[in-house]
């Protein structure tokens, strides 16, 4: 895949947050994905990243991922973001950087970074 490839699948990725569907989520990932909260442990295996993002999410009722930077190079896209999240009258606006390692148009590895405490507080 060209880095211009790489980059709109990722595009196309944070856009699909906004349906907080698991499934289709985690239809980006290799079968052997691995997604890692840097503020946690990474899963991996396309299955249990679905799990995980089902858990993440659960609470969620509406979220946006407004795309600020994104940068690509060869299987590498840096994608900078603020993720403004709704769970019933609770609101947090996180900002965050993803790196994205790239394999067959699929998502091989992403790290996510941002302060978990933001989140946490902003939620509780």
């Amino acid at each position: 895949m060209s880095n211009h490839d790489n980059v709109a699948i990722i595009t196309e990725f944070v856009a699909a947050w906004s349906r907080l569907d698991p499934d289709e989520l985690a239809s980006y990932f290799a079968d052997d994905g691995c997604y890692h909260n840097i503020p946690v442990g990474p899963v991996a295996g396309r299955d249990n990243v679905r799990k995980m993002i089902a858990a993440f999410i659960g609470d969620w009722t509406a979220t946006t991922w407004d795309l600020l930077n994104i940068v690509g190079a060869d299987d590498v896209v840096i994608a900078e973001r603020l993720d403004r999240t709704e769970a019933g009258d609770k609101s947090v606006d996180l900002p965050c950087t993803g790196v994205f390692e790239m394999e067959d148009g699929k998502i091989k590895i992403w790290r996510d970074y941002f302060d978990m405490a933001t989140f946490i507080n902003a939620m509780s």
